[in-house]
């Protein structure tokens, strides 16, 4: 659908055409599904999301301002939709799911490199290491979570590093 068509169907749903806006969704929700599956990497959420976006842009069609760019006006839509979902998962502190837990506490199976984490590994230094290595969370993201100085736990992260390279490398 291109620009033109599209900003037709939002001022025709500005008026009261459900059909319009039938037709925009038709045209447009794959894209925004491409695009929010960037933020989310999960079909399920990235579902949800796309889903919010159209009502929420339904919910606000009086703020859209003919002739301007109306993919570009429901990209922003499910931008700040997927931004506020990070926002909110990081001020609510989700830690990793409990499948976790025997990991960050020592008890993971036997026969695994999570073996060599509890062998090499303190409780502290390994949770660093599960946070950043599996989870992907920043230094300063683990320090707060932690209640740690960022300087501590990147140095307990450059140790632990070391002594789990010993530990395979010695094969114990």
């Amino acid at each position: 659908m291109n620009r033109k068509k599209m900003d037709e169907c939002l001022v025709r749903t500005q008026g009261g055409d459900k059909a319009a806006y039938s037709l925009f969704y038709a045209e447009t929700a794959k894209g925004v599904f491409a695009f929010l599956y960037g933020y989310y990497r999960n079909y399920a959420r990235t579902e949800e999301a796309t889903q919010e976006t159209y009502y929420r842009a339904l919910k606000n069609i009086g703020q859209y301002r003919a002739g301007t760019d109306a993919r570009a006006w429901l990209l922003q839509i499910a931008k700040n939709i997927a931004l506020n979902d990070i926002r909110r998962a990081k001020r609510e502190d989700i830690l990793p799911d409990e499948r976790l837990a025997p990991l960050l506490t020592g008890e993971a199976p036997d026969g695994s490199v999570f073996e060599a984490l509890n062998r090499a590994l303190d409780e502290t230094e390994r949770q660093i290491v599960i946070l950043h290595v599996l989870w992907g969370y920043k230094h300063r993201e683990i320090a707060e979570k932690l209640e740690m100085p960022l300087g501590t736990v990147t140095s307990k992260y450059k140790i632990s590093m070391t002594k789990l390279k010993q530990y395979l490398k010695e094969g114990q």
